[in-house]
């Protein structure tokens, strides 16, 4: 969030946050009756009209909502999926205003992107979201990942979570690696912030 504040305070923002994410990945136009439904009716009862894969903009592979920022993995199903989706997410910002009487921007300018072009870099970054929670330690009231989704302890999610599981015997083995990869990629990032304070001194 702007100056590194919270953007989701309570169970409820995650709530609404991952209901947006089902509910407006979607390629009808935001102006159409299907939207225009949602925001007059509320959002739980449209959780059952879900888009089929032919219908959605992206595919969720997986995602972590900290309490100040959050991480997506996605692929882009149609042209522009990705910019569109994400745009449509932006709205959040005005549920957020309302609830909290507050004004202006929530999320700290354009969202930042890296492009996953190989297998090996998806896996290892499906790890370090799926686990982002232990990079920034968090609890587990303060958090909401697709974890739960790829040990199976959440039946009704909406990640594609085959794309990763698929490629391991089961779960057990997939969180064998996932912990790996996570001890591995934050061995890395202390080793370049201890370089970094090298190169200044």
């Amino acid at each position: 969030g702007v100056d590194r504040r919270n953007v989701f305070l309570d169970s409820k923002d995650f709530d609404r946050f991952l209901q947006s994410m089902e509910v407006f990945n979607t390629v009808e136009p935001l102006g159409g009756f299907y939207i225009r439904a949602l925001l007059e009716g509320g959002f739980q009862k449209h959780l059952t009209r879900r888009p089929t894969s032919s219908g959605k903009l992206v595919r969720v592979i997986c995602y972590c909502l900290n309490p100040n920022h959050f991480h997506l993995i996605l692929e882009q199903l149609v042209g522009g999926g990705i910019s569109e989706f994400m745009k449509r997410l932006g709205g959040y910002t005005k549920y957020v205003n309302n609830k909290y009487k507050r004004s202006g921007a929530l999320f700290q300018g354009k969202f930042k992107y890296a492009y996953i072009d190989s297998n090996k870099y998806l896996l290892h970054a499906s790890a370090y979201v799926n686990l982002n929670d232990r990079v920034h330690q968090l609890k587990h009231t303060e958090f909401q990942s697709s974890w739960s989704e790829y040990a199976g302890l959440k039946r009704d999610g909406f990640c594609h979570i085959k794309i990763v599981l698929d490629q391991f015997r089961d779960f057990t083995e997939y969180e064998e690696f996932a912990r790996d990869s996570l001890e591995d990629i934050l061995e890395r990032k202390q080793l370049k912030k201890e370089l970094g304070v090298l190169l200044l001194e």
